[in-house]
Order: C-alpha cells, then sequence, then structure tokens
C-alpha cells in the first residue's frame, strides 16, 4: 500500500456547505447540512462538463467535519488531481445523524444501527436530489430516474459506522450506487456487529441483494480495506473471507483493475481517520474504472 504524505498544492478545491430539508426520528422537518468538495476548476456554469461523485461517511459520533477535521483528505484529493492521478471529482461529507447532537455517551450498537437504517431514505429521497440537482454530475437531474441511469458514475464509502453505511448502501440502494468503498466497517444487514457475528448469512444478505435488483457481477465494484491492528478487522475478514464463497456474485482479486472485489489490509494501521484516508488515497485511481 502506498503512503500519502502531506504535500503543498497550489491548485486547491473549495468546500461548500449545503442544506437541505429532511425530517427526524420523531417526524419533524429539520434543515440538515453536508460539505461538497469541489475540484479546482469547477465551474457552475459550465454545464457540458460532467464529474463522477463520491459520497464519504463518517464513524460513529461523527458530523460532516469529521473527515476533513481528522485527517488531511482534502490535501490528497487536491493533490491528487493536480498531479493527474485521478480525474476531478465531487466529494460529499454528509451524516447519518439527524439531530445536531450526534449521541452522549459510548455507542450502542442496536442505537448506532437504527440511526444508519434511518438514514437510507433520507440519502435515496433527499440527500441525493439535493446534491445531483446543484452540481454537475452524470445525473441530467435530481430524480430518481436520473439518479438511477446515472449510477456507474456514483460511489459511496465511509469509515467505520460509514463503511457500515456503504454496506446497507449496495443492501438497499444498489440501483443508485455502483461503487461502494466500506472502510473499517463491516455490514450490520442481518444485525449489529453481523459481519463478524454472522458472516455466512450476512455474505448472503449481500448476495441476495444484488439478484433482488436484478444486477450481475459486472454491475458494481467494491474495495474494502482496514488495518491489521484495527478492531474492525476481525469481524471484517471474518465476513470477506464469507464473501469470498460466493465467486459466482463476488469476485475478488489483488489486482483493483480486475474482478469486482478488493480487499487488503494494511500492516501497522489501527482505528482512526489518519489511518483510513491512506486506503482511500489507494483506492481512488481505480474507484471509476
Amino acid at each position: 500500500m502506498k503512503e500519502y504524505s502531506y504535500h503543498d498544492v497550489n491548485l486547491r478545491g473549495t468546500i461548500e456547505r449545503v442544506t437541505y430539508r429532511t425530517t427526524n426520528r420523531q417526524g419533524e422537518e429539520r434543515n440538515k447540512y453536508c460539505l461538497v468538495y469541489l475540484p479546482k476548476g469547477y465551474d457552475e456554469k459550465d454545464c457540458e462538463k460532467k464529474y463522477n461523485i463520491l459520497y464519504l461517511i463518517h464513524g460513529g459520533g461523527g458530523s460532516p467535519d469529521a473527515w476533513l477535521d481528522c485527517c488531511q483528505v482534502k490535501n490528497m484529493l487536491d493533490f491528487c488531481i493536480d498531479a493527474g492521478e485521478i480525474e476531478p471529482l465531487i466529494v460529499v461529507f454528509p451524516t447519518f445523524y439527524k439531530e445536531r447532537i450526534a449521541r452522549l455517551g459510548p455507542p450502542v450498537a442496536e442505537e448506532e444501527r437504527s440511526h444508519v437504517l434511518f438514514f437510507q431514505k433520507e440519502l435515496a429521497e433527499e440527500l441525493l436530489p439535493a446534491i445531483e440537482g446543484r452540481y454537475h454530475t452524470y445525473a441530467r437531474n435530481g430524480s430518481q430516474e436520473a439518479l438511477r441511469a446515472s449510477r456507474q458514475h456514483r460511489a459511496i464509502g465511509g469509515f467505520s459506522m460509514g463503511g457500515a453505511t456503504t454496506w446497507f448502501a449496495f443492501t438497499h440502494h444498489l440501483d443508485l450506487f455502483a461503487r461502494f468503498a466500506p472502510l473499517s466497517g463491516d455490514c450490520w444487514e442481518v444485525e449489529a456487529k453481523g459481519g463478524g457475528a454472522r458472516p455466512r448469512e450476512t455474505a448472503a444478505a449481500l448476495r441476495d441483494a444484488v439478484a433482488q435488483f436484478g444486477y450481475t457481477p459486472d454491475d458494481f465494484r467494491i474495495f474494502c480495506a482496514t488495518g491489521a491492528q484495527d478492531i474492525a478487522c476481525a469481524p471484517l475478514s471474518a465476513q470477506i473471507d464469507a464473501m469470498k464463497q460466493l465467486p459466482d456474485t463476488f469476485r475478488f482479486q489483488e489486482d483493483l483493475t480486475q474482478g469486482n472485489a478488493h480487499y487488503f489490509v494494511a500492516e501497522g494501521k489501527v482505528h482512526c481517520y489518519e489511518h483510513v484516508y491512506q486506503y482511500l488515497y489507494n483506492i481512488l485511481p481505480y474507484l471509476f474504472l
């Protein structure tokens, strides 16, 4: 795995704050915000230029600011685009929590799972339309039809509970996303912490989602990673091992240009943004191939 270090980049993208309406778990309307990274050269008047888009989700207890506050992800994006390592893209940093105060005290697995599950409707019906009706993505507008038609140009990824959110997007919204980057987080579709506790059932649920949406292995890509010293390593590895037993759906390859599923474990890395964004650095050049 390549290691990224800070670069003094002259051509820097910008961060915008976008507010949209949603409904909390009590049925009350709320304004929520997400942060949006726009690459250097993005021109709102240039409707001909289209951009791939990545939705990048924080971990438990976080906020839309978490990725940008906790690591050099923006500098890395600026550098990769400036150096020609990746094509310019839009990156959205939302939150799966409904209220400004995410939580008080330590995490409770079932409560965190419920936040992520409840977010799935907002993700598809409110967040995506708000963003892609505003910026120049491959979706011609924010309608569900347009979003489905442009799914190959849309990715979702996340750290820890953001990884669980990514797996939920796979099982619930495979018609809207074609590229997935769950980082240091297993799938909680079957139950909280289910990737580790019930790996075979979890792998089957992921396989069944592909069949239910009517897709084939050629219709999606998964880029999954964690650290050898990460608390997520054991449960995620158990899930991945079970997925490897379903090669008709998940075609794992070490070469990131081949197959439709990839998993790597980085030596010496633990459960923190400063380590996890390194995985994203290695994945980005292949995410939209």
